[in-house]
């Protein structure tokens, strides 16, 4: 082999090398994008995702500007500290503390929560306003005075229970899209999707201590003539 003939095919070498370092580090970088790409997809859809995945599935909806309107219009007498059990977006939460309730808002979705804050403080609402990541059946919402909900039908029998245990005699809870099943509701606001249903506290309440007594009397019956 001559001399010239090595040299070339040292640079033929050396080219070939470096064609393959080029590819591979683009087959690298290429790789890194596309997980970087999955990862924060991955990211931003899950919390919308997981929800639906759940035994009961609570959906974001956002509410419509006339059921916000019914709702602040069936609260109007009342005042206080204010509950939305699924805040979605924070529009309900938000609009009852411009009307000067204290309010707070439970919602699973973190994208959904920060949002929520940071349109509080665009909206100059965020010292009256309060948003938390949070499972709605780990929270107790004994200390609310004010409770709205947009449920789905498979938890409101669920919900119904919850809140008529924890809830004080003088609380009202607003339930939007779906009444509850068992409650009497003491009026109603708005039509078709934009209905909402005004509950009393003491009247859920004292239903739920007559059901309990009448259980109670059935059972102690059934044991005396059990013993009889």
């Amino acid at each position: 082999m001559s001399q010239e003939t090595f040299f070339l095919d040292s640079g033929q070498n050396k080219g070939a090398v470096t064609e393959r370092k080029s590819r591979n580090r683009l087959g690298l970088v290429i790789t890194g994008v596309v997980g970087g790409s999955l990862v924060a997809l991955y990211a931003v859809t899950a919390p919308f995702v997981t929800p639906a995945l759940r035994k009961i599935c609570l959906p974001f909806v956002p509410a419509t500007t006339a059921q916000v309107e019914n709702v602040l219009s069936v609260l109007r007498p009342r005042a206080g500290t204010l509950v939305d059990i699924g805040s979605g977006d924070g529009r309900i939460v938000i609009a009852a503390a411009k009307r000067g309730f204290v309010a707070s808002g439970f919602e699973l979705n973190p994208w959904l929560v920060w949002y929520s804050r940071y349109k509080a403080w665009r909206e100059g609402v965020h010292r009256s306003t309060s948003f938390h990541i949070s499972d709605l059946w780990k929270v107790s919402f004994a200390q609310y005075s004010n409770v709205v909900i947009f449920g789905v039908p498979q938890m409101m029998d669920q919900l119904e229970l919850k809140l008529a245990n924890e809830l004080a005699s003088t609380a009202k809870v607003v339930a939007c899209r779906f009444p509850f099943p068992t409650w009497v509701p003491e009026h109603t606001a708005g039509e078709g999707i934009d209905t909402v249903w005004v509950y009393d506290a003491n009247t859920f309440k004292s239903h739920l201590r007559h059901g309990t007594a009448t259980k109670t009397t059935a059972e102690q019956k059934d044991t005396q003539d059990s013993h009889s």
